[in-house]
């Protein structure tokens, strides 16, 4: 294998190829050698995850199937269906109990809604002493079904739990609180806690699938040893974007995510090309379970009988369209609407088996449209025998779509888009011409291998040139993953961080339009976006953002363990050696939340070395003149003798600069 550093360029850094490095991992990819580095983690399943994995397991629906995540936690419509017979209860007793509790919050809401012939609710509102009367009461009975519960052996408290009248149930799961709950819940296997976590929900809440989605992600993206496969997922998740607010894709996202996705980030491109496109996510994201075979057996039009007349149904253009224009082609591949056309009628069939209910993809061969179909210089058709459309030919359509998509993968254009937008994420906005080209040139000769092209990526010089190091704008994303790798900082509340990209203009999975959320700086860089950044990092420094805790210095010292020895480094006057020691020193041996002056405050020669130690640990790189000023200015106003405020102040002004915003 050619070297990463190829002669005549600077030593290739892991760092564009991370979220952002934390403190002590640029030393391991040293220690390792930056080829053998990549190669671990171009096979993430040999790296170990153990702090990633303790915080995901508290998130029961990552690993759940659909119909699993549904039955959980139920949309108000299927709660609805239950509550008036049109839909049995499950089977399960645990899963009966959970939906006894759902629906009597749903008759209760009913109750609460319903308007008479005048129009006024027929049950007016609870005063708020009523209110919280009826709170109080609801507490003192969780509070005395749990000292029942905690004196039965742990194996049966579920068991009883679900016995319990349905009110106590509702009370019990609602008020149930602090040492109390988290004790049982320790106490509780997965899937009992998967219940209780179902009963406690308010009625029709999918979002609780959503919002563990959002926060894994976040906790991934920060804590993740797999650096890689983090990366390549949430690439290619935005390649493949759907929207989890469209329909039924609230429960079909984490399947999407894990089995499509995650499953062949590293893999041949035309397997995730083909696991995306037979996922009920993508088929539900873009209409391709309502495309109808015009002549198809679903439209009314049957060989057998002359006399059938065709009905109105017809094809659904959106996927057949943006798997080319967004998907593999690019929007200047050279297919015309004529090939959007066909494509679409190839895939007819490709379907979604109970969309509502959360079923499986489907293959329907009485939607394909049958027949042969000239599609950009071939010959779709496996049907075999003289009859289209007949059950003999109940595969044939599932094997010209896949038959199609292979051609897709295959094709040099393709190549050539994906190779443009992995150097597009990697490397630069505008990538240059001729890394583009080698890295298609490894797409077709290694049959469209990910791992050869990043490989073909890495190693180039481009990659390891000066000129692209540190050029590409962090993503909202990026940005708050990097606050919490670069200071090691430990999130304890990730669903504040999922609202604070919300905020940012990147709500995670509600990228609407399917070409995904921006990766160049002309959507993320603006002076609205920088402030929002800036105050994201004052909150956070300060403890306000959702109590999450920050020690600024514990990220000084990590610099100073960090630096290299003196004679790496500049020569230093006996003045400014002697400011950053006392400096130092006074930071170390504080605590971080003291509010009281030091009694020697630092001057503005022990501020410059904390300075040049903060930036050397959260930017990595060199700082500009100007930024340096507008720091001193901004410490200059907002003077104070405290070192522990000084350090804060410093540490945010870092991490909202211009410099901290590039990866």
């Amino acid at each position: 294998m050619r070297p990463t550093h190829p002669a005549g360029t600077s030593p290739a850094t892991p760092q564009p190829l991370h979220l952002r490095p934390r403190p002590g991992d640029l030393e391991k990819v040293l220690a390792l050698g930056p080829d053998k580095w990549f190669e671990q983690q171009l096979n993430p399943a040999s790296i170990p995850d153990t702090a990633l994995d303790h915080r995901l397991a508290d998130y029961t629906t990552l690993n759940l199937q659909p119909e699993q995540a549904l039955q959980l936690f139920p949309d108000r419509f299927t709660i609805e269906q239950i509550a008036e017979g049109r839909r049995p209860y499950p089977n399960d007793p645990l899963l009966i109990s959970m939906f006894e509790v759902q629906v009597a919050k749903f008759y209760k809401d009913q109750d609460l809604h319903k308007l008479n012939a005048d129009g006024k609710p027929n049950l007016p509102p609870p005063t708020d002493a009523e209110a919280a009367a009826q709170k109080k009461t609801d507490q003192e009975t969780a509070s005395r079904i749990a000292g029942e519960l905690f004196a039965l052996p742990k194996n049966q408290r579920m068991s009883t739990l679900i016995k319990l009248p349905v009110p106590d149930r509702v009370a019990f799961t609602t008020y149930v609180a602090g040492d109390q709950k988290n004790l049982l819940l320790a106490d509780f296997s997965p899937r009992e806690r998967e219940i209780f976590t179902g009963m406690a929900a308010n009625i029709g809440t999918p979002k609780n699938i959503i919002n563990e989605l959002s926060e894994a992600k976040v906790l991934r993206a920060i804590l993740s040893e797999r650096q890689l496969q983090e990366v390549m997922a949430d690439f290619w998740f935005n390649h493949f974007n759907i929207y989890i607010g469209k329909d039924s894709d609230t429960w079909y996202t984490t399947s999407y995510e894990r089995d499509a996705i995650r499953k062949h980030a590293l893999g041949k491109f035309r397997d995730l090309l083909l696991a995306t496109s037979s996922s009920p996510a993508m088929m539900i994201y873009l209409d391709n379970w309502l495309s109808i075979g015009p002549d198809s057996l679903a439209n009314g039009v049957n060989p057998a009988n002359p006399k059938s007349n065709r009905g109105n149904k017809g094809l659904n253009e959106n996927y057949g369209r943006e798997v080319m224009e967004l998907h593999t082609l690019g929007v200047n591949g050279g297919y015309t609407q004529a090939d959007v056309t066909t494509l679409a009628a190839i895939l007819t069939g490709w379907t979604v088996e109970r969309p509502n209910q959360a079923g499986a993809f489907l293959y329907d061969y009485k939607k394909h449209e049958p027949g042969p179909k000239q599609w950009r210089g071939h010959t779709i058709s496996s049907e075999t025998t003289a009859q289209p459309g007949s059950p003999a030919n109940t595969q044939a359509g599932l094997k010209e779509g896949i038959q199609a998509l292979t051609i897709l993968a295959a094709d040099p254009r393709t190549a050539h888009f994906i190779s443009y937008k992995l150097a597009q994420r990697f490397v630069a906005d505008e990538p240059p011409t001729e890394l583009v080209d080698r890295m298609a040139a490894t797409y077709l000769s290694t049959d469209c291998d990910i791992k050869a092209i990043l490989r073909t990526l890495v190693q180039s010089p481009e990659f390891n040139s000066k000129k692209y190091f540190r050029n590409k704008l962090k993503t909202p994303m990026e940005f708050v993953a990097s606050a919490f790798r670069t200071t090691d900082t430990n999130p304890v509340n990730p669903g504040a961080l999922v609202e604070t990209l919300k905020a940012m203009g990147m709500p995670l999975y509600y990228a609407l339009p399917p070409t995904g959320y921006y990766i160049t700086a002309d959507h993320w860089m603006n002076s609205s976006a920088l402030v929002i950044r800036l105050n994201f990092s004052y909150s956070l420094i300060e403890g306000k953002l959702a109590n999450q805790k920050f020690d600024a210095a514990h990220v000084l010292a990590l610099g100073l363990l960090s630096q290299p020895p003196s004679s790496q480094t500049p020569e230093l006057s006996a003045k400014e050696k002697s400011n950053r020691a006392n400096f130092s020193e006074a930071l170390l041996t504080s605590e971080p939340t003291a509010n009281q002056p030091d009694q020697a405050p630092p001057g503005s020669a022990g501020q410059s070395s904390a300075l040049r130690v903060l930036e050397s640990t959260l930017i990595g790189a060199n700082v500009s003149a100007q930024t340096n000023q507008l720091i001193g200015k901004q410490i200059d106003q907002l003077f104070t003798t405290n070192s522990t405020d000084t350090l804060n102040l410093l540490t945010a002004l870092v991490m909202g600069s211009p410099e901290f915003q590039l990866r």
